[in-house]
């Protein structure tokens, strides 16, 4: 087998981290595809998350998320623990704050490495580190006028 120092495209990215940004505009998945693209990278791992019209049963009419200041901070955090995980060669999130529609895209994550498998487990490491880690809280207001608000992500 031949060693890495054969195969320069097996050496880790110089910075693997591409993309990592909080946004009140809409998000586009053709961005975060391309700012993962690398030549090395046998697979590419995408995550959308979209606003859905139901939580727990009940039915969603508004939906809307919001931050604290140092959420950037941490999404840059968690970035780098999955880059520090996983043989990543581009690594890119983007999450949606303000008031959000059904259907709109509230998050989006990618993540390419050398082979599929490994693109897999950091995409998935990557969206629920975001989910737990970084604070952004989801506030929602049911059809029956109800609303709840619910913690990090």
């Amino acid at each position: 087998m031949a060693s890495i120092e054969a195969h320069p495209g097996e050496r880790a990215a110089q910075d693997p981290v591409r993309l990592l940004a909080i946004r009140e505009t809409p998000l586009s998945v053709d961005e975060i595809f391309r700012a993962v693209g690398d030549d090395a990278a046998g697979g590419t791992s995408l995550f959308v998350g979209t606003v859905r019209n139901h939580d727990g049963g009940a039915d969603v009419d508004a939906l809307g998320y919001s931050c604290h200041p140092s959420a950037e901070a941490e999404l840059r955090r968690v970035a780098e623990k999955v880059v520090a995980d996983f043989p990543v060669r581009a690594l890119a999130a983007v999450h949606r704050v303000g008031d959000l529609a059904v259907g709109d895209l509230a998050v989006v994550v990618a993540v390419s490495c050398p082979h599929r498998a490994e693109a897999f487990e950091a995409c998935r490491r990557l969206i629920d580190d975001l989910k737990h880690e970084v604070p952004i809280w989801k506030h929602q207001t049911f059809s029956d006028g109800t609303e709840e608000w619910v913690g990090a992500c």
